[in-house]
């Protein structure tokens, strides 16, 4: 079974992420912008990771575009974000990137990456900026945890990174 891992990261946790699975699997690796649909006929396994923005899986229309491509294929998807791995966050991550039936066909998956404002872009730091003002106005009664966490990492960047949390995905590989 040929497998190809395909991510697109920003700051490099997913990035991180992607080299652990294609490492555990002997998979090919390659970023989002290097891979060209046709050649998603080369593989039995199709792993994609992208960080979460904005609660969007980063490049994910490259999966969900060809989906009639991937049909008889295993595909899993995987998405990194700073908040805990909690049914809720994952939930929303799913109903904001996918659609039921989609789901049927994909495997998805959520890991704990991190943050670091350094390692972002200019207008990708800009709005992170924006965010950070927005959430210190916030009534400090009204703040979740996550909000509150947020607020630390931008003062000492975070890596919640975890080779153990790849062992989900290795295992559908194995079925």
């Amino acid at each position: 079974m040929k497998s190809v891992v395909i991510y697109k990261s920003k700051s490099g946790y997913t990035k991180k992420y992607a080299e652990w699975l294609a490492q555990a699997i002997s998979a090919d690796l390659l970023e989002a912008e290097n891979f060209k649909k046709e050649q998603f006929g080369s593989y039995d396994n199709v792993i994609y990771g992208g960080g979460i923005y904005a609660v969007g899986i980063n490049g994910i229309k490259l999966i969900k575009n060809n989906l009639p491509a991937l049909k008889g294929k295993k595909v899993i998807v995987f998405a990194t974000g700073l908040s805990p791995a909690r049914e809720d966050v994952i939930k929303v991550v799913k109903d904001k990137n996918f659609t039921a039936e989609e789901l049927e066909s994909i495997g998805f998956f959520y890991m704990r990456g991190g943050f670091d404002l350094g390692k972002l872009k200019v207008m990708e730091g800009l709005a992170m900026k924006l965010m950070r003002h927005i959430l210190k106005r916030k009534d400090p009664a009204a703040m979740s945890e996550d909000d509150r966490g947020m607020l630390e990492a931008f003062e000492h960047p975070v890596d919640f990174t975890d080779r153990n949390t790849i062992e989900p995905i290795l295992e559908v590989l194995r079925e």
